[in-house]
């Protein structure tokens, strides 16, 4: 069978400076540790499913736990924080004991169980997204097995993947397809695949395999019941012209690398890759977010809401994607959507995520937001709020990996990474300011001196890079590849990195047309209010053209990676800063700026952003 490219090292140890180690600790603090307490309907939803009067539930709240736990483990992978893998473990044992006997761990009454409706959505009859739940439990629980090795939560899993064979496997009325949802309900394909990596099971290959045929069903009517994600793909299509276009959609693909991994059916792989294509071509947006208005548009200048489940979804896939391609370019429009989107959707305090990330616009939270889905019990839960902190968590997916081929450095930023080989343990230690500075200087100590390959990503925006290696200047440095250093390597070894951060710019078009974005490095430079003296209806005009900046100090209480002052058209001073810290303090900000000769660069595969210099 097939294997990635390249895959995440287990029992990776890391340590994380500057912004980053900010965000995980406030996260952890402020948010995954005491959701739980603060949130017991979270759990409770599931003790009293049966019990009057029923509860009156949004379609998705069996997702709530399954969300928390994935975005739970995944930050402690990066931290190792005792008190959370504490509360993790609690949590879990509480989890596990509320599932049926028949396998179900959802929250609808007994007759209603993975049926796709229930009498007590939103207050009336309405359809459920019960698959979808059991989906996210599933996943969160895998998650904790890999990390834990704790045996009921395996079983747990094991017991909701039974569960779902049981009652749709084989010639069976109705069909899983036929439960409605489908984008999110046939999702279940991908924690299938999974349980049958611990498993074994055939039943549990077959009913992913199943879920993949029904992926193309079709209604009495003739109108399609899911996203035909196979063959839409293989037939060229665009993901927005897909009959579901909704951003859930991309948990049921993910469903397809997984498939492609067990079987080696080589569509599932170019299915994959042309629905990931076809969203970095037309639905990432420049702040490096997913969706518009929670779907695909194909028009990444559409100003509708960019949700956070949306770009969740989007890095989950592209993780996926880095491991099936083994492509730069990848690791690339994951930084990107990490150091502006991800990092850009929570507060600084790690306290709250938003709903809408907004190209331009204000940052709101999204209890505020989307506060309908807030219930007794439940006071701060949401589909965003369980959900956003799984993108920080999804660094260490790809921040350090390794294939065949050898090591694969993607992380830049002030870090020590430590991963055990089959030889030994290495360590990789960056002194850096990136990405407020180029400079990145890489100490490599390995346990005993060792042979092996270690790729450094060298960013397709880096047009002039330079690096070093013990003093000597390496020839040869291109954009968009790793540069691979295959030697014997040894105590004190010392890899010198200047990544180009010119500016770049991507010349705007439909609802963004006569506006710029202006890129820093992986950094979308951002107008805020708050650090400025003029207002957003007051935006001086800069020139590309000879357009240079000087770095200023972020201020302490509201920090920021990046700020930065440009002096404009009209002699007025202009201060930019990353997009990541824009509104925090709940100004207006923008980032489709006023820029005079700013070059036009189509979309290319080697250039994703359409950014391009003067």
């Amino acid at each position: 069978m097939p294997a990635p490219r390249c895959h995440r090292i287990p029992q990776t140890t890391y340590t994380f400076g500057s912004h980053l180690a900010g965000y995980l600790k406030g996260v952890t603090d402020q948010w995954l540790r005491p959701a739980p307490h603060a949130n017991p309907a979270m759990l409770e939803i599931f003790r009293d499913r049966d019990r009057l009067p029923q509860r009156n539930l949004v379609p998705w709240a069996g997702e709530f736990a399954g969300k928390y736990l994935t975005s739970a483990v995944q930050i402690l992978r990066l931290t190792g924080d005792p008190a959370l893998r504490e509360a993790i473990a609690a949590f879990v044992k509480r989890l596990v004991q509320l599932q049926a006997e028949d396998g179900y761990l959802g929250p609808w009454p007994g007759t209603n169980r993975l049926t796709g409706a229930a009498p007590n959505v939103m207050g009336h009859d309405g359809l459920t997204w019960d698959a979808w739940g059991h989906y996210h439990a599933m996943l969160g629980l895998l998650l904790w097995h890999e990390e834990s090795g704790d045996r009921k939560a395996l079983a747990c899993a094991r017991r909701m993947g039974d569960l779902i064979c049981d009652k749709f496997l084989g010639a069976k009325s109705p069909r899983l397809v036929d439960t409605g949802s489908t984008e999110m309900n046939l999702a279940v394909i991908h924690s299938l695949c999974l349980l049958y990596r611990q498993t074994r099971a055939p039943r549990h290959l077959d009913m992913a395999l199943q879920i993949m045929e029904e992926f193309a069903a079709i209604g009495p009517d003739g109108s399609p019941l899911a996203g035909d994600y196979l063959h839409s793909a293989l037939a060229g299509r665009e993901f927005h012209q897909t009959p579901k276009p909704r951003w859930e959609s991309l948990h049921p693909i993910l469903g397809l690398a997984e498939l492609y991994w067990l079987t080696g059916q080589d569509e599932c792989r170019q299915a994959f890759e042309q629905h990931w294509w076809s969203i970095a071509k037309l639905d990432r947006h420049n702040n490096g977010g997913f969706s518009s208005g929670e779907q695909a548009q194909g028009n990444p200048y559409h100003p509708g809401a960019i949700e956070t489940c949306c770009t969740i979804a989007w890095a989950a896939m592209s993780a996926e994607m880095l491991r099936l391609t083994g492509s730069s370019v990848v690791a690339d429009e994951l930084e990107l959507s990490t150091l502006n989107s991800i990092v850009g959707l929570h507060s600084h305090t790690g306290r709250w995520v938003t709903y809408n990330t907004p190209m331009d616009g204000v940052r709101k939270a999204s209890a505020h937001d989307i506060v309908f889905q807030a219930r007794e019990g439940s006071p701060e839960l949401n589909c965003c709020s369980v959900n956003g902190p799984r993108g920080l968590g999804l660094i260490g997916e790809w921040a350090l990996m390794q294939g065949e081929e050898g090591l694969f450095l993607n992380w830049y930023g002030p870090s020590a990474l430590e991963a055990q080989l089959p030889w030994g343990k290495v360590r990789l230690t960056q002194e850096t300011e990136y990405p407020r500075g180029g400079q990145i200087a890489l100490r490599v100590t390995p346990a005993k001196a060792a042979q092996f390959a270690l790729h450094l990503r060298i960013p397709y925006w880096s047009t002039k890079t330079r690096v070093r290696l013990n003093g000597e200047a390496l020839r040869g440095v291109q954009p968009g590849t790793y540069l691979k250093l295959d030697r014997k390597w040894k105590r004190g070894d010392r890899v010198e990195l200047d990544l180009d951060l010119s500016l770049h710019y991507w010349a705007g078009e439909q609802e963004c047309a006569g506006q710029t974005s202006i890129y820093r490095g992986p950094i979308l430079l951002t107008y805020d209010r708050r650090l400025n003296d003029m207002d957003p209806a007051d935006l001086p005009e800069l020139d590309a053209r000879g357009l240079k900046g000087r770095l200023l100090a972020g201020t302490p209480e509201l920090p920021t990676m990046v700020l930065a002052e440009y002096q404009a058209t009209d002699g007025r001073k202009l201060r930019l800063c990353d997009f990541a810290s824009a509104g925090e303090g709940g100004s207006p900000y923008i980032s489709w700026l006023k820029v005079r000769n700013a070059p036009s660069t189509p979309y290319s595969p080697a250039n994703p952003l359409r950014s391009g210099r003067v």
